[in-house]
């Protein structure tokens, strides 16, 4: 792979052509870029410091229920204990109240569980945020009940929660709501707290909501090139872009078939790669392969989705966020491990050319198709995309896509799918999901569900007639593309949106997948 590849700015002008300048990229993919805040954050030994501290502008307190042994310790007491008086106490709730002494200082009180999980950790903070938001202070302080196990993880789940809601998602209005400037954050009698990693996981997660929000028509696939090509340059990535001339010559059939009824020709497999802290050669094995789904926007093809199911289809891309994002957040964190991002790009159009339903197509690896439904295009590009990346033998792959209803159905959208080749690859998933917060169900993956994939005419159908099991037996058909020398996982991203958002996000879009991932590979549930 070449870090400087030719690109739109470095290919011969041609007739009919128009070149683009390197500053044209930087300006074009700056304006896809989140502007991520980072506040000043710094570790405070004893709550004595707080009664001599006037500046903050909110103190959120997270307490048990009788709350005996933190409030009469918290500066202006009466007001605390008149606000934890006011109602009877439920586990997993909050209140809050201004201080009138402290320059009307917002007060916010959460009840806890002495023992909690990571998601109702997240999911309280993100209730103790929502208290704060109308105002938007700038300077916070934060403050946990010495009797709560799990103090660092407390602290954690209350970072992630202000920089979620203090994050600025897309916003076209003419006059914009101001933004949430968070400014300082302050932790009281805190452990240390490993804070680059809890900062470039609240930027992947944000990176990834950011670019599932976006309009159709600001995150193209000719946009989605150049962002890629300005953070692979930003953060010291390797970066390939296969085009469709270059699908074809490799007889990605199954990627093509979908971007056929493109408006223009700009579809393509995009692969960033992290070559680690350790520094290992653009051609040795990867350690992780992340491959995402990258479905601009899917109208279903052939076989058009109706108004309701096509409103929310820009953001059936969120499976190539993720698998970004992480990468991106390995290169901040210097990473040991070597990682790559695999992206299949493109839109599902309906038009003259679209593919059809019995239509047969050779896919990159030699497996050939039969088209049964034009809207389970998501398998169809991650066909192509997984046999590419399985070319460089990395050591595992995992991809993520919003690919089924039927997981949804089977789970809604507080957990994600989970499917993998290996037992203990599940395992070290479903502990990280777990101790992230951002929760996996495992699914079966026998073989015997084959027999619903048989095909008179080619390899493998798409796709069963009906949605029995849709989930299942997309991961059965995705398992075809990665040879069984490498351990690999799917993840079907139920949860990437959620009206009311999810724990401690409070969008639609809830960037679910990429603390995921850096728990995984970097907080202790891999194993070496």
């Amino acid at each position: 792979m070449s870090r400087h590849p030719a690109g739109v700015f470095a290919r011969p002008h041609k007739p009919g052509i128009i070149r683009i300048s390197l500053h044209s990229v930087k300006r074009l993919a700056a304006s896809l870029t989140p502007r991520h805040q980072t506040p000043r954050i710094t570790r405070r030994a004893t709550l004595a410091a707080l009664h001599g501290d006037g500046a903050s502008d909110a103190i959120i307190a997270v307490t048990t229920h009788d709350a005996a042994g933190l409030l009469p310790a918290l500066p202006d007491a009466v007001p605390w204990q008149r606000l934890h008086r006011r109602e009877r106490v439920v586990a997993q709730s909050v209140r809050s109240t201004v201080l009138p002494g402290r320059a009307q200082c917002v007060a916010a009180l959460g009840y806890a569980r002495r023992s909690c999980s990571a998601y109702e950790k997240l999911s309280l903070a993100g209730l103790l945020c929502q208290q704060l938001a109308a105002r938007r202070p700038e300077r916070i302080a934060l403050v946990v009940d010495e009797q709560l196990d799990d103090a660092a993880g407390w602290y954690e789940a209350l970072l992630s929660a202000l920089l979620a809601h203090s994050f600025a998602m897309p916003d076209y209005r003419g006059a914009p709501p101001p933004a949430w400037r968070l400014r300082q954050v302050d932790l009281y009698q805190a452990p240390r707290l490993p804070l680059p990693r809890i900062l470039a996981s609240a930027r992947a997660t944000n990176l990834v909501r950011w670019l599932t929000a976006l309009p159709p028509n600001v995150l193209n696939a000719r946009s989605y090139r150049l962002l890629l090509q300005q953070l692979a340059r930003r953060h010291g990535l390797l970066f390939r872009w296969y085009s469709e001339a270059r699908l074809r010559q490799l007889g990605a059939q199954a990627f093509l078939a979908v971007s056929r009824a493109n408006a223009s020709r700009d579809a393509g497999i995009a692969c960033l790669r992290w070559r680690g802290a350790r520094g290992s050669a653009s051609g040795a094995r990867a350690d992780v392969a992340l491959v995402g789904k990258g479905i601009l926007f899917d109208t279903g093809g052939i076989n058009l989705k109706p108004f309701r199911s096509m409103l929310d289809m820009h953001t059936d891309m969120s499976g190539s966020a993720v698998a970004l994002a992480s990468v991106v957040a390995l290169a901040e964190l210097r990473a040991a491990d070597s990682a790559e991002a695999w992206l299949a790009i493109t839109e599902n159009n309906i038009g003259p050319v679209a593919y059809r339903p019995q239509e047969v197509l050779r896919t990159l690896n030699g497996t050939t198709i039969q088209v049964i439904h034009s809207d389970a295009e998501g398998r169809m590009v991650l066909a192509d995309t997984l046999s590419l990346a399985a070319r460089g033998k990395p050591r595992r792959i995992v991809d993520f896509a919003t690919l089924t209803g039927a997981c949804v159905h089977a789970l809604t959208e507080r957990y994600s799918g989970l499917f993998a080749s290996r037992a203990d690859l599940l395992g070290e998933l479903v502990a990280a999901g777990l101790a992230s917060g951002e929760r996996l169900w495992a699914f079966p993956l026998d073989e015997d569900f084959d027999r619903d994939l048989d095909s008179s005419v080619a390899d493998v159908r798409q796709c069963a007639l009906d949605g029995k099991g849709d989930h299942i037996l997309a991961a059965r058909f995705l398992k075809r593309f990665v040879p069984a020398s490498i351990p690999w996982a799917h993840v079907d991203l139920s949860s990437a949106t959620r009206t009311g958002g999810l724990a401690h996000v409070p969008t639609e879009a809830t960037g679910f997948g990429a603390r995921l991932v850096l728990q995984w590979l970097l907080a202790g549930t891999r194993r070496p």
